[in-house]
């Protein structure tokens, strides 16, 4: 046969093979409106995304701006809403200045790689983001990877550069297993060495800090001039898009350089409405930044799992993919909807059931998840 008789997709069938033979193969599920059932498996953290005044707060968008942005912020896209929601999340979080971008992704990809480029250091640790691994590989630094949560190594790493200007990112709270970035012995290491801190607060906002205010402001590092913040608007303000926040000048920078800004379509106007009502219900309920940690410990009691959560995320380690799947199967078979990570998502040997408690979770939402997780994981556990 020749080669031009053999389709060029015909690999896609091989690799799908190996994937099912590994328990590694993914599907998507459409969730009907209304879907009944405990939620542990959504980023809505605070129980916002259909919270009525967050619903009404996109309506309101919509009827005022449109259903679209209509373009690029730097043509048509930017609207007032956009830049005073920009300025309302700045004050919560105590930076100078806020970018909304279309996605928490293509925020981390615009601020790392407009930040760094040919010439710089990256410094990136080894379990961030894949949107932060993403934008390291497309910024033309050198990039080094150091071993996770290894203030030592980063130390090392600027210690030994030759390049003028560095840049260490991190997350604030890691996805996959809920533990916190050591920020302050961070910024300390990079402010010694004149380096930039970019931090991703994805799983922070909302959940850590006064008020949900996020771990650079428990740390005391909100509106550090070394320190940029990125953060998702699709996880605790209920909504999609990304931000980026930080000293005026990085705005500044960022709108003549960041191209997932520049060439990107507006964050569309319903989605800004709805995450600046759930930036206002959040400073007017505090309570609920404190009411994700407490379910947290809830549920990782009861999983066995004696430490307190540091954040939403109850990491429940059962091995091999083929067991988390089938644990993640039972769980949702019961009206309990759980998360399942799988490699490439973690580590080999380390698929897990991912939970993730909410503010408003009831204590009925928890005494199902009780009854259910204490019987799928001991049968998992066997």
């Amino acid at each position: 046969m020749t080669r031009a008789a053999v389709s060029p997709l015909a690999w896609l069938d091989e690799v799908a093979d190996q994937r099912r033979a590994a328990g590694l193969r993914r599907s998507l599920r459409a969730r009907p409106p209304g879907d009944a059932g405990v939620d542990l498996a959504s980023n809505d953290y605070l129980g916002l995304s259909a919270d009525p005044r967050v619903v009404d707060g996109a309506v309101r968008a919509v009827r005022q701006w449109g259903t679209g942005s209509t373009g690029s912020r730097l043509v048509t896209g930017n609207t007032e809403l956009h830049e005073g929601f920009e300025r309302a999340l700045a004050a919560f979080t105590g930076a100078e200045s806020a970018l909304v971008f279309s996605s928490g992704y293509t925020a981390n990809l615009g601020a790392v790689v407009a930040l760094s480029g040919p010439g710089a250091l990256l410094v990136s640790d080894a379990l961030t983001h894949a949107s932060l691994v993403d934008a390291a590989r497309l910024s033309r630094a050198r990039v080094v990877v150091t071993p996770h949560r290894d203030v030592a190594a980063i130390d090392a790493a600027l210690s030994a550069r030759d390049e003028q200007r560095a840049v260490v990112v991190t997350d604030s709270v890691f996805s996959a297993d809920g533990v916190l970035a050591p920020l302050r012995e961070m910024h300390d290491v990079c402010r010694r060495h004149g380096a930039l801190l970019v931090v991703d607060e994805a799983h922070g906002l909302g959940v850590r800090g006064r008020g949900g205010r996020g771990l650079l402001e428990e740390v005391g590092l909100a509106g550090a001039p070394d320190v940029v913040m990125t953060t998702t608007l699709s996880k605790a303000l209920g909504s999609q898009g990304g931000v980026v926040l930080g000293p005026a000048a990085v705005r500044e920078h960022l709108i003549d350089a960041a191209r997932p800004f520049i060439f990107d379509t507006g964050l569309a106007p319903a989605a800004v409405g709805a995450a600046w009502a759930a930036l206002e219900v959040l400073t007017d309920e505090p309570w609920r930044a404190r009411a994700v940690l407490d379910n947290a410990a809830v549920l990782a009691q009861t999983c066995g799992i004696a430490d307190r959560p540091d954040s939403a995320v109850v990491s429940v380690i059962l091995g091999e993919p083929e067991v988390a799947l089938a644990a993640a199967t039972a769980c949702r078979e019961r009206g309990l909807r759980v998360g399942c990570f799988r490699p490439p998502t973690v580590p080999a040997g380390t698929s897990r059931l991912r939970l993730t408690a909410r503010a408003s979770l009831t204590p009925d939402d928890l005494d199902t998840a009780r009854r259910v997780l204490t019987d799928v994981l001991t049968a998992a556990r066997r």
